[in-house]
C-alpha cells in the first residue's frame, strides 16, 4: 500500500480531485446586472474582439484633424508652386524687356552720338559761312535766331569774327545790347564746359 500511495499515478489523481473539488466549491455564477438584456450583451460581445480594433473618439478627431491639415498644406503648397512659376513667368518677361531697353538705350546712345557729330559738322560750315559774312549782315541773321542756336554757331567761330558780329549786334541799340551780354556770359559757360570736355 505504500507503494500505491507513493506512486505518481496516485499524487496525480489526488491533485486532480482536490481541483475539481475547490472548483466545484468556490464556482460562483456572475449576477447580471439590472438592465443588462440580451442587446448590451450583444453589443458587448460585439465590442470585445481583438485587442488592435478598438475605436478612440479622441484618436479619431485627431486623425481628422490631421487630414484637414495635411490637405490645407497640400492646398498652400500647390499655390505655393504656382506663384513660383508665375514668378519665374514675369521675371524672364522682365529680363526681356530690360533686354529690349537696353538695345533700345543703345540705339538711341549711337544715334543720338551721330546727330551730335552731324550737328557739330553742319554748325562748323555754318560758323565758315557766317565768319564769310560782313558782320553787320551775320549781325541781322543772328537777330532772326534765338540765343541757344546763336551760341551753338558762335562757339564754332574765331574770336576776331565772334567779336565783330557782336559789335555789330550791339550798335544796333540798347535792347540788343542786352542780348550780346547775355550771349556774351552764354558764349562764356558753353566755352568754359567745351574746354573742361576736352
Amino acid at each position: 500500500m505504500i507503494k500505491l500511495l507513493t506512486s505518481n499515478w496516485t499524487t496525480a489523481l489526488v491533485g486532480v480531485v482536490v481541483y475539481l473539488s475547490a472548483t466545484v466549491a468556490f464556482w460562483k455564477t456572475p449576477v447580471r446586472p439590472p438592465g443588462f438584456g440580451s442587446a448590451a450583451l450583444s453589443a458587448a460581445a460585439h465590442r470585445t474582439g481583438a485587442s488592435w480594433e478598438f475605436t478612440n473618439p479622441e484618436a479619431d478627431q485627431l486623425i481628422a484633424e490631421l487630414k484637414v491639415e495635411k490637405k490645407s498644406l497640400e492646398k498652400k503648397e500647390q499655390q505655393l508652386n504656382e506663384l513660383a512659376l508665375r514668378l519665374e513667368a514675369e521675371r524672364a518677361e522682365v529680363n526681356l524687356v530690360t533686354q529690349t531697353v537696353h538695345q533700345l538705350q543703345m540705339d538711341f546712345d549711337k544715334n543720338v552720338v551721330h546727330v551730335r557729330e552731324e550737328e557739330t559738322a553742319n554748325l562748323k560750315k555754318l560758323a565758315k559761312v557766317y565768319a564769310a559774312m560782313t558782320p553787320e549782315s551775320a549781325a541781322s541773321v543772328f537777330a532772326e535766331l534765338d540765343d541757344p542756336s546763336v551760341i551753338r554757331i558762335l562757339v564754332f567761330m574765331k574770336e576776331g569774327e565772334t567779336a565783330a558780329i557782336l559789335e555789330s549786334m550791339a550798335k544796333k541799340g540798347a535792347s540788343e545790347a542786352k542780348r550780346v551780354a547775355s550771349l556774351s556770359e552764354s558764349l562764356r559757360l558753353s566755352a568754359s564746359r567745351n574746354n573742361t570736355s576736352k
